[in-house]
């Protein structure tokens, strides 16, 4: 009760509060607002007696809120790779494990390029004869970001780890943006991985859903 309903309660008058009956202990009371309010147990005429203690509880945490991507120094860059005139640029390379692909990759692709971006995804890319190691070589060659899914799959490959380590020689240069994407993955199992890939600005599928994800890179992409 607030200091003028108590003095009422304590008189005997008409009075306002915040509770009622309470069966079973602790109880919670949510205070309206700030201010000096008094706590009192009314037994309603029955014998016995009570024992009873206050704690008063912090507010609740403000919500976390991620930097967006266009706040990370070192995620913008205002040139885009340089390329010959005659070789195909991308906005975004991605690298993953195949086991990924329809649970993530595939529709992840699809929204960035559903967006005008210019993406180097394996199944849009390659061709019949085509070498792997030589057009992932260009792709990441001339690509502005690579997007790099992050997957307990993904990390139990070699072949993955080359394309990782192409984009992180690039990045470390300043010739490319490495964006990781945890997926079904936690910290913990990142770092244990790569201490220095824990550290990097990500994004995780357990936070974010695609479009999500998709639209942020592309606001980064086309500022």
């Amino acid at each position: 009760m607030t200091n003028s309903n108590f003095s009422n309660y304590k008189n005997g008058r008409r009075h306002q509060y915040v509770g009622g009956l309470a069966r079973k202990s602790p109880v919670r009371l949510q205070i309206p607002s700030s201010g000096h309010w008094h706590v009192a147990i009314d037994m309603q005429g029955l014998r016995g007696s009570t024992r009873a203690s206050v704690r008063v509880l912090p507010s609740p945490l403000p919500e976390i809120r991620e930097a967006p991507l266009n706040s990370v120094p070192g995620l913008v860059r205002d040139v885009p790779p340089a390329v010959s005139d005659d070789a195909e640029a991308y906005d975004v390379f991605i690298s993953h494990a195949s086991e990924d692909k329809d649970s993530i990759v595939r529709s992840l692709a699809e929204a960035l390029q559903g967006r005008g971006l210019a993406v180097w995804y394996d199944e849009f890319t390659l061709r019949i004869g085509d070498s792997l190691r030589r057009k992932i070589d260009a792709g990441l060659a001339r690509s502005r970001v690579g997007l790099v899914v992050i997957s307990p799959s993904f990390i139990s490959k070699g072949w993955t780890n080359y394309e990782l380590d192409g984009i992180v020689t690039r990045s470390v240069s300043g010739e490319q943006i490495l964006l990781p994407i945890w997926h079904e993955i936690t910290k913990q199992q990142v770092m244990d991985f790569s201490p220095s890939l824990a550290d990097k600005v990500a994004r995780s599928t357990a936070m974010h859903t695609v479009d999500e994800i998709a639209q942020e890179i592309f606001g980064l992409l086309r500022e």
